[in-house]
């Protein structure tokens, strides 16, 4: 049986364990703003694939912030907007945030921009703890260049489109998706790029600034139009495997 009461030090060695949280400790936390929460309730969630706490050798569920944050975002949408488990599990997987406020963070909006800024960098221990994906499966993305790491004085970073990658490579490897898996999607975003090259390369080589900025809204333009048409014709595809007639 699980001890929910067992000090979150002892979990693991290292900054991030010193952060990690019991499924108690969760529970607690999140009661404050829950009433219905308790960990039988977190345990279904994660026997459902919402979830997917580390454990240690001897088999305790270990929560990042990244499982908690993940779970007040889930419990959330079931509250104020009594949403399924099924329609909660799609969002998730979208990265779509449930948000009134003013947009996404400005960490995200660069994170998903073609436009490099200098945002923050994060060493790997702050990746795991930032995404709650095990070293293990950021080390495999990073051989198949799903993940790509810079050294920086000597150490092994990754800025914040790395940290959105993990993210959604975590979500896949919930459902059993192992890096090597994702190579066809490594191909074919490397095509993409190279077709969006062709179409706006020589003004981003430009010496005119004005002409350098038009590009970049351009190509973030085009990014943004691949990708919608990626996913539809992936749409079309899976309504193939379902049944479902193609409008």
């Amino acid at each position: 049986m699980e001890a929910s009461t067992r000090p979150e030090r002892a979990a693991d060695s290292g900054g991030s364990a010193r952060k990690a949280l019991t499924i108690g400790s969760v529970a607690k936390i999140l009661g404050r703003e829950f009433d219905d929460i308790s960990i039988s309730k977190i345990r279904y969630l994660e026997d459902q694939k919402l979830l997917s706490p580390r454990r240690t050798p001897g088999g305790y569920r270990l929560y990042s912030q990244a499982d908690v944050e993940r779970l007040r975002e889930i419990l959330r949408m079931q509250r104020d907007e009594f949403l399924p488990l099924r329609v909660i599990r799609q969002e998730l997987a979208s990265g779509g945030k449930r948000n009134p406020g003013s947009g996404a963070p400005a960490s995200l909006r660069r994170a998903g921009s073609v436009d490099a800024a200098n945002g923050s960098r994060l060493s790997l221990e702050e990746l795991v703890d930032h995404t709650g994906v095990g070293p293990e499966l950021i080390r495999e993305l990073e051989e198949w260049r799903i993940v790509q790491s810079q050294q920086i004085e000597g150490q092994r970073t990754y800025d914040e489109t790395d940290r959105e990658i993990v993210k959604a490579c975590g979500e896949l490897n919930r459902f059993g998706v192992a890096g090597r898996n994702l190579r066809v999607l490594r191909t074919a975003a490397d095509r993409e790029a190279a077709l969006l090259e062709a179409v706006v390369g020589p003004a981003l080589r430009s010496s005119n600034q004005t002409r350098r900025r038009e590009a970049i809204e351009n190509l973030e333009t085009l990014a943004s139009t691949c990708s919608n048409l990626t996913h539809l014709l992936l749409i079309r595809d899976l309504r193939k495997l379902t049944g479902e007639p193609v409008e």
